[in-house]
């Protein structure tokens, strides 16, 4: 059992990937084991096996030995934020910053951890506002003008 001390300790951005790729797991095959868990994060199912313990002490997953993982209802909640954060911030480094995808996946998911939650839905917002206001296509393609003549200024 833990201490009331160590359940408040904030998570670390690792344990947030795992609840990320848990909740992930779970919507696209239902069940999750250790080694599908392994296979999505790249790693070896020691370092899962470890992590979900100490997940399970945090009352953020159900985990036993042999056994499926699942999420409580805690531990699906950040998972699906987590999950939240990772595509929003993804569609704006491709949709805006016209970021190739796999980097802009990769950026993701270390920014995902970092952003306050006022600067995400400021960011949420700002991508609202280029989709839906008339004008924010034609201010976009101004903005890929600049960099298009910035980079050859440079060359």
């Amino acid at each position: 059992m833990i201490s009331d001390h160590a359940a408040e300790k904030p998570l670390t951005s690792v344990m947030e990937d795992y609840l990320e790729a848990i909740y992930d797991l779970d919507r696209d095959q239902k069940i999750v084991r250790v080694r599908d868990i392994a296979k999505r994060m790249e790693v070896r199912m020691p370092s899962v096996t470890s992590m979900l313990k100490t997940l399970n002490e945090r009352k953020l997953v159900h985990y036993e030995k042999y056994e499926y993982v699942e999420l409580t209802e805690h531990g699906a909640d950040i998972g699906r934020e987590m999950r939240r954060r990772h595509e929003l911030i993804r569609k704006f480094l491709t949709e805006i910053l016209q970021i190739d995808f796999r980097t802009a996946d990769e950026d993701a998911c270390r920014i995902e951890h970092t952003l306050s939650p006022s600067t995400l839905d400021s960011l949420t917002d700002f991508i609202e506002f280029i989709q839906t206001c008339p004008m924010g296509g034609d201010r976009l393609n101004h903005f890929e003008e600049y960099r298009s003549r910035k980079s050859e200024k440079t060359d």
